[in-house]
C-alpha cells in the first residue's frame, strides 16, 4: 500500500511535468512567430530598397539567327519547312578582377534591425579575340556586353563603363542572361562581316558602380581566372556559397576577404551557357552576408529546449524534499512553480528584443529566481529552505547561460550536466528506504 501511494505521488508529479509542456510549446511557438516577423521585416526592407544582390559578368555576347530546313508531317503528308532559330555565343572573360567596399548600415522596421549595405565596386575584365565561323544559314548580329545584377533598383547613380578606353552607355536588361539574372547591357560596334570574322572589340572592360543591397552579396566567378576582393567595416561576416575565401582577416574594425577561383574549379561558365539554352537554374557563386552575431531568437529557442529539464529537476528536488522532510507540497504548488520556470523564457524573449541578450537573461533570471525564492519560503515553511532552492536555481540558470554562450561545446557540456545531476541524485538517495518514505504519504 505504501508503494502504491509513492507511485501515485510520482505519477501526479509526472503528469504535471507533461502538463507544463503545453506552455513551453506555446512559448516556442511564439519564438517562431517572432522570427517570422523578423523575416517579414527583411522582406519589407528588400521591397522598398533592394534585396540580396548578386553580380554576374561582364560577359561578351554574340547573338545569331539561323535558318534551318526541317521535315514535318501534317495530315500524314511529309514536307519540308524553313524554320528560324535564335541563339547566342557567350564568351567569358579571360581575367576578371572585382574589388569593392561594402559600406554597412541598418534599417529599423518596428523592433527589428535589418543590415543593409552600399557596395562601391570596381570591375576589370579582359577578353581574348573571339573568332566566329561560317555556319550554313547563320547570320551573326550585333555583339554586346551583358552584366547580371539581381536587383537593379539598388544601382545608385549611373555606372561608369569604359571599353578599350572608350566610354559606353549601359542600357536596361541583361538580354542573354535573363535566364539567370536581371541586369544591364551595352552594345558594341556592329560586326564588319555578319557571316565570319573575329570579334576584337571589348578586349578590356572597366566598370565602376555603387550598388545597394540587403544582408548578402554574391559574385559568380565567370572568368577563366577570377579574383575577388571585398572589404567592409562590418565585424561579423558570414561567408557562404560554393567558394570560401582564400584569405580573410576579421576583427572589430571589419573584415577583408580575397577569393581566387579558376574555371577549372568552377562550373559557373557551363551553368551560364546552360541558362541560355533552358529556363535557368542554380549557378555557383561566392557569397558574403552581413549577419547579426547575436541572433536572439536562435538563442532563446536554444534556451527554451532546456525548459523541460528545468521543470523536471525542480520537481525532482521538490519530491525528494517532500519525502525526506515529510512536508506535504500540493500539486497546485508544483504547478505554480513550474509556470514560474516557464515564464522565464517568455520574459527572456520579450526583453531581448529591447536590450542586449545578456542583460535580458540577467533581468529575467533575477526576476524568476526572486519570485520562486519568496514563494518557496512559504511553501517549505522556512526562509532557509527557500533561499537554498533559489541558490540551486541560480546555479542552474548560470549553467544554462554557459551552454548558450559556448555553442560549439553545448552538446558536450549539456551531456556532462545531465550526467552530473543524475549522479548527484543517485548518490544522495542511495541509502533511502523508499518503502518507509512512502508510509509518510497521506
Amino acid at each position: 500500500m505504501n508503494s502504491l501511494k509513492l507511485l501515485l505521488r510520482f505519477a501526479v508529479v509526472g503528469g504535471l511535468v507533461l502538463l507544463l509542456l503545453v506552455p513551453l510549446l506555446l512559448i516556442r511557438g511564439t519564438i517562431g512567430e517572432r522570427e517570422r516577423y523578423r523575416d517579414q521585416a527583411i522582406e519589407r526592407v528588400a521591397q522598398s530598397r533592394a534585396g540580396a544582390q548578386s553580380l554576374i559578368g561582364p560577359v561578351r555576347v554574340l547573338p545569331w539567327t539561323q535558318q534551318r530546313e526541317v521535315e514535318v508531317v501534317e495530315a500524314g503528308v511529309r514536307k519540308s519547312e524553313l524554320r528560324t532559330e535564335h541563339g547566342y555565343d557567350l564568351q567569358m572573360p579571360r581575367q576578371l578582377r572585382i574589388q569593392g567596399e561594402l559600406r554597412p548600415d541598418e534599417r529599423r522596421v518596428g523592433l527589428f534591425r535589418v543590415p543593409v549595405y552600399s557596395w562601391h565596386a570596381r570591375v576589370q575584365a579582359e577578353f581574348a579575340d573571339a573568332a566566329y565561323a561560317t555556319v550554313p544559314g547563320r547570320v551573326y548580329g550585333r555583339p554586346y556586353l551583358a552584366l547580371g545584377i539581381a536587383d537593379v533598383r539598388g544601382l545608385v547613380g549611373t555606372p561608369n563603363l569604359r571599353v578599350d578606353g572608350r566610354a559606353l552607355t549601359l542600357q536596361a536588361g541583361s538580354l542573354a542572361l535573363e535566364g539567370a539574372s536581371k541586369g544591364l547591357h551595352a552594345m558594341l560596334s556592329p560586326l564588319g562581316h555578319p557571316d565570319q570574322g573575329t570579334l576584337a572589340e571589348g578586349r578590356r572592360v572597366e566598370l565602376e558602380f555603387v550598388l545597394d543591397g540587403t544582408r548578402s552579396l554574391s559574385v559568380v566567378p565567370v572568368g577563366d581566372d577570377t579574383r575577388v576582393s571585398l572589404a567592409s567595416t562590418w565585424p561579423h561576416p558570414l561567408f557562404g556559397g560554393s567558394f570560401a575565401p582564400n584569405e580573410r582577416h576579421i576583427d572589430d574594425a571589419g573584415f577583408k576577404a580575397d577569393w581566387a577561383v579558376s574555371s577549372l574549379a568552377s562550373a559557373a561558365q557551363e551553368q551560364l551557357r546552360r541558362d541560355l539554352r533552358s529556363d535557368g537554374g542554380a549557378v555557383e557563386a561566392l557569397e558574403v552576408a552581413l549577419v547579426d552575431p547575436v541572433d536572439v531568437y536562435t538563442q532563446v529557442d536554444r534556451a527554451s529546449k532546456y525548459g523541460i529539464l528545468f521543470v523536471l529537476l525542480t520537481f525532482v528536488g521538490f519530491a525528494l524534499f517532500e519525502l525526506i522532510k515529510r512536508l506535504r507540497i500540493h500539486p497546485l504548488q508544483y504547478l505554480l512553480v513550474g509556470l514560474a520556470l516557464a515564464i522565464f523564457f517568455l520574459l527572456l524573449l520579450s526583453l531581448s528584443e529591447h536590450i542586449a541578450f545578456w542583460q535580458a537573461y540577467l533581468v529575467s533570471a533575477v526576476a524568476c529566481i526572486g519570485l520562486q525564492g519568496f514563494y518557496l519560503s512559504g511553501v517549505l515553511r522556512s526562509w532557509g529552505h527557500g533561499l537554498g532552492f533559489a541558490t540551486l536555481l541560480t546555479l542552474l540558470y548560470g549553467v544554462l547561460y554557459l551552454l548558450l554562450a559556448s555553442e560549439n561545446n553545448a552538446l558536450l557540456m549539456g551531456s556532462l550536466l545531465l550526467f552530473g545531476i543524475l549522479a548527484a541524485i543517485m548518490w544522495l538517495t542511495r541509502k533511502v528506504d523508499w518503502y518507509d518514505l512512502g508510509g509518510g504519504l497521506r
